[in-house]
């Protein structure tokens, strides 16, 4: 059996094409991806990616919204939780 892919791991599918920069940058959003993510409503590792922003449990079957590439969104957590602490800051820049 031949040696796997040293650096390129999943974007080795795109060869030498698009150059190196987009291929790393295409390389982190596909590992995040295609990763696994644990369901906050079963508590298990079967969070899986249906399509843009839709991810399926394998384990409770609940399908639910989230971001992009990853379940939970940084900037959105950190918006939701100031939403629930009353920051007040942050009430005037949804405001505007």
């Amino acid at each position: 059996m031949s040696k796997r892919t040293k650096k390129v791991g999943v974007t080795g599918k795109y060869g030498t094409r698009y150059g190196a920069s987009l291929r790393k940058q295409v390389k982190k959003m596909e590992i995040t991806q295609h990763a696994k993510y644990t369901c906050t409503f079963c508590g298990k590792n079967t969070v899986r990616r249906h399509s843009t922003g839709i991810w399926n449990c394998k384990s409770c079957k609940r399908t639910m919204a989230g971001g992009a590439y990853v379940v939970a969104y940084v900037p959105a957590l950190h918006s939701r939780a100031s939403r629930l602490l009353g920051d007040p800051a942050a009430a005037l820049a949804g405001m505007a």
